[in-house]
């Protein structure tokens, strides 16, 4: 059965904890607003940074299965040659769900992730507007 792209965002929302890949340390880029976008609705979330100790106050980590926790949903703001990686350490990982920002997806990624059994949101909307994010 097909779900709307709205039910794919609810089951993503309600998936949590949450990663970030791609988490950013620059609060101008998309990877940090993210991972703002989700503490400031209350969620669980890890930023996955190789470069960073922490980002905005959370201890970042390397790669998905070094999270101290089981993610089932990740957002992705990585070139799209990187994505294609990530979906492959998220299957690894047991992520369920993958959120790949736009600029951040490519038609292999979005293949494979798919066949990998995640539910994928790409193309579309962006995290930042369907949560509603406040600068600040």
């Amino acid at each position: 059965m097909a779900h709307t792209i709205q039910q794919t965002i609810a089951a993503f929302l309600e998936a949590g904890p949450f990663a970030v890949v791609g988490a950013s340390i620059d609060r101008s880029k998309y990877g940090n607003k993210v991972l703002r976008c989700y503490q400031q609705h209350g969620r669980e979330v890890f930023p996955i940074n190789a470069r960073a100790d922490e980002v905005e106050g959370l201890k970042a980590y390397a790669t998905l299965a070094s999270l101290p926790v089981k993610v089932r949903a990740i957002s992705v703001i990585t070139p799209p040659a990187i994505t294609e990686q990530v979906v492959r350490e998220a299957a690894a990982a047991g992520v369920t769900h993958i959120w790949m920002q736009p600029g951040a997806e490519s038609d292999e990624a979005i293949r494979s992730a798919e066949a990998l059994g995640m539910a994928v949101i790409a193309g579309g909307p962006c995290l930042l507007v369907v949560m509603g994010y406040r600068e600040g």
